[in-house]
This record gives structure tokens, C-alpha cells and sequence, in this order.
């Protein structure tokens, strides 16, 4: 807004100035003719004399010049934005539920009974029979007669004859020429380079150490083991300290039995027992040491050498050369010839001959005989027995259930954005305008004061 004030502002001063610049040019470059003294004013010459002999002569004037400038605007701008915005909600949500029904079922009992029934059944009995038919048949009887037939017939006649027809062959006539073409080849020069390569070589070193080993022999030891200690029975004879004389009216005195220990006889094993002993060996290791050492390995290089050779490519022209020429073209002239012919039409003839046949027809003849028969038919019957069953029924329950739902919800955040715009800025330009204007007379009377009357 302040811009646009002072733009105004600016433009209506430079309006302004322009109008006084017109006004000064107006006056030739005074502010008015006021300002001049009378003397100035007086007629200096004759008018048809200065209008005689014209002079181009130069003024300066001022003109306005507008400018295109851009400067930089802040501006604000406002953007929509969309967001998600959590809803409770409450919604009706059915559950269903079962409740047990007794309900009465009435069930039927089928039986099937079976009952007798006598019925009549017609038999029937079938006895062919024949009787004598006299028939009379005619028999054809055909024959085969010729008669002579006349009839004309075209037969052609083809003749060849030839006729002469000119044509014109276009003869290619070739012709084999040679340009100058340059050929760039490349020759391979091969030269051998020599270059420095390490490389790792295992050098072995041998070292010499004592170990000490155990070693050792097995030796027979033979061992005398003594038997084992057994207890046996022995049977003595009684002495009288044991039994006493026999008495009158006693038994004879019995054997006495008593137990003894007594050893086995032993038994000799042999057994081998190892005896360990130290032996000092003497053992040899290997071990590698890593050595650098270098070479010289040539390698070959190859260098492309361009050479510049010229050689003559062959190529064939093609000129066509018109040639007039002569063929016989053979064609085919038929003419009919009538000619007449005669052919033989064979003809049938029938004649009908009556013979008496004699043949035997067979007829059939039905006699119905009645028979009784018996059959059981079934019957059903059905009595209802009631029944108790019970059965779940579905029913519907309501209740309310919150479930958190999104909004859409738009709102303008603002933005500061940076714009280019341009304006018109004044600016002032002096040129050179020719003007016509006629020497000027005899002065007459004192020139004006500079301050008074510029230009």
C-alpha cells in the first residue's frame, strides 16, 4: 500500500514537470514571455526575408523513460491440509443367544401285516393248425429287341499356324572402373619390457632334540596259589569212652561221624606283568622359513602402427541397350467336320405268364382254461406314539459397543512464499530535436538580461 502511495505520488510530480516542459518549449525554452522586456518583443526584420532563407537549428528537451525493475514480495499463503482426527463412536451390536425348547413330537410306528387272497387266473392254450390255399401268380417274362439308330456327329480338326511378332530386350552392357581409395592399416610391433617380480620361497631348517619315551616288556611270573579249605565228614569206630557196653535189653552201639577241615592241593598260574622303563630318542623337526627373493620376468608389448595405403576398388557401370527383335508365336485354328454314324438301341419287352400254386397256411388257435390261485398281500398299520424332545431356540440381544472412528478434519496452515514481481520506475532523457528557425536581422535593440530568458 505504501508502494502504491508513492507511485502515485511519483507520477503525478513527473506529470507535472512534463506539463512545464511542454510549457517551456511552448515558450522556447522560457517559463513564459513575462519575463521578457518590451524592447525584445519589437519587429527585427522583414518577414517574407527570414521566411526566404530557413536554418535547421537543435533544441534539447526531456523526456520520461519508465523502467521495468523486479523486486522480492513476501507473501502468505495459505495451505489446506487434510488430517485423520479420532472419533469415539457408539454402535448397536446383536448377539445371539440360544434357550432350550420342549417341544411334543407325535411318532409313527408303521407295521406290515400280511393277508390271504384267492384269485382266478385265465390260462390260455395255444394248437396250431393248417389249411390248403389255392393261389394263382403271374410271372413276367422279359426280352431284349435292337433297333438301328442314325445320328451325326462333329469331330474337330486342329491345324497350327504361326505369326510373326516384334519386341524390344533392353541388353545390359556392363562396364568395370577403378577408384583411388585410401586404407588406413594398423601394423603390430611387438617389443619385450622386463620387469621386477617378488616372490616367497619356504627354505627348510632341521633341528635335532631328545624326547624321552616310555617304554617297557611284559614277563611271565609263575605264582603257587593254595587250594581251598573244605569241610568233610569222617566215620570212626566208638571207643568205650564214647559207648558203653552193651546192656541187656540195649541195641548194638552205632558208628560216630564228625566234621574235618582239610585245604585242596594248590594250583601254579602264570601271569604276565608289564614292566615300564624311560628311554631318551633322539627326533629330527622340519620347520619352514619364508625367504623374499626377486626376478626378472620380460613381457611383451604390442604398439599398432598406423600406415596409410592406397589401393584402386573395382566397380561396374550398368548402360542398357535397347534391341529390337523378331519371334514366331504358334496359335491353334480348329474347324469341325460333320460326320455320320449309326448305333444299335437295345429295348426290352415283358410278357406275363399265370401259374396255380398250392401252399398249407398255419393259424393258431387260443383256448382259455381257468385256474384258482392263492397270494399274500401286505397291509401296513401305524399307531402314533408321542415323543419329548427338546431344541435350542435363537434369540437376538442388543448392547451398545464404542469403537474409535477417524474424521477427516481440513484446516489452512499459513505459509510465508518468497514471489518476483516487477514495477515501473521513471527516468529522465535529454535528446537533440531539430528545429526550423531563420537568421536573425540587424539586432535593433539590446539583447535580455540571461537571467530573465533562458535559451
Amino acid at each position: 500500500m505504501k508502494f502504491a502511495t508513492w507511485m502515485s505520488v511519483l507520477t503525478a510530480a513527473l506529470a507535472l514537470a512534463g506539463g512545464a516542459l511542454e510549457a517551456q518549449a511552448g515558450y522556447g525554452g522560457a517559463a513564459s514571455y513575462n519575463c521578457c522586456p518590451p524592447s525584445c518583443c519589437a519587429p527585427l526584420g522583414d518577414y517574407c526575408a527570414a521566411k526566404a532563407c530557413p536554418t535547421t537549428c537543435y533544441r534539447t528537451i526531456t523526456e520520461t523513460v519508465w523502467d521495468q525493475q523486479e523486486y522480492t514480495v513476501c507473501k502468505t499463503v495459505y495451505d489446506r491440509i487434510c488430517e485423520q482426527v479420532p472419533v469415539t463412536r457408539t454402535r448397536n451390536v446383536y448377539d445371539t443367544c440360544y434357550r432350550d425348547e420342549c417341544y411334543t413330537v407325535k411318532k409313527p410306528c408303521y407295521q406290515t401285516c400280511w393277508r390271504e387272497e384267492t384269485y382266478t387266473v385265465q390260462k390260455p392254450c395255444y394248437q396250431t393248425c393248417y389249411r390248403d390255399v389255392v393261389c394263382r401268380v403271374k410271372k413276367p417274362c422279359y426280352q431284349t429287341h435292337w433297333r438301328e439308330e442314325c445320328y451325326t456327329v462333329k469331330k474337330p480338326c486342329y491345324r497350327t499356324c504361326w505369326r510373326e511378332e516384334c519386341y524390344t530386350v533392353r541388353k545390359p552392357c556392363y562396364q568395370t572402373c577403378y577408384r583411388e581409395e585410401c586404407v588406413t592399416t594398423y601394423k603390430p610391433t611387438y617389443e619385450t619390457c622386463y620387469r621386477d617380480v617378488c616372490y616367497t620361497v619356504c627354505k627348510p631348517i632341521h633341528d635335532h632334540h631328545w624326547v624321552e619315551e616310555c617304554c617297557g616288556e611284559w614277563k611271565t611270573v609263575t605264582e603257587c596259589v593254595p587250594g581251598p579249605v573244605i569241610q568233610k565228614q569222617i566215620c570212626c569206630d566208638p571207643t568205650p569212652i564214647d559207648c558203653a557196653a552193651p546192656q541187656p535189653g540195649c541195641a548194638a552201639p552205632q558208628q560216630c561221624c564228625r566234621t574235618v577241615c582239610v585245604q585242596c592241593p594248590p594250583t601254579v598260574i602264570h601271569k604276565q606283568i608289564w614292566c615300564p622303563r624311560t628311554v631318551k630318542r633322539k627326533v629330527c623337526t622340519t620347520r619352514y622359513e619364508q625367504e623374499v627373493k626377486h626376478c626378472r620376468v620380460p613381457y611383451t608389448v604390442c604398439r599398432k602402427i598406423p600406415c596409410t595405403t592406397t589401393r584402386r576398388v573395382p566397380y561396374t557401370t550398368c548402360s542398357w541397350t535397347c534391341e529390337t527383335r523378331t519371334r514366331r508365336i504358334p496359335h491353334t485354328v480348329c474347324t469341325m467336320n460333320c460326320e455320320q454314324r449309326v448305333r444299335r438301341i437295345p429295348y426290352t419287352t415283358c410278357t406275363w405268364t399265370e401259374h396255380c400254386h398250392t401252399k398249407r397256411i398255419p393259424y393258431t388257435v387260443c383256448n382259455m382254461k381257468t385256474e384258482c390261485r392263492t397270494r399274500r398281500i401286505p397291509y401296513t398299520t401305524c399307531t402314533w406314539t408321542c415323543e419329548t424332545r427338546t431344541r435350542r431356540v435363537p434369540y437376538t440381544v442388543c448392547r451398545q459397543e464404542c469403537y474409535t472412528d477417524c474424521k477427516t478434519v481440513t484446516r489452512c496452515v499459513p505459509r510465508v512464499v518468497t514471489c518476483r514481481m516487477t514495477r515501473c520506475v521513471p527516468r529522465t532523457v535529454c535528446r537533440q530535436v531539430p528545429v526550423t528557425c531563420c537568421p536573425a536581422p540587424a539586432p535593433t535593440c539590446a539583447a535580455p538580461p540571461a537571467d530573465h530568458c533562458a535559451g
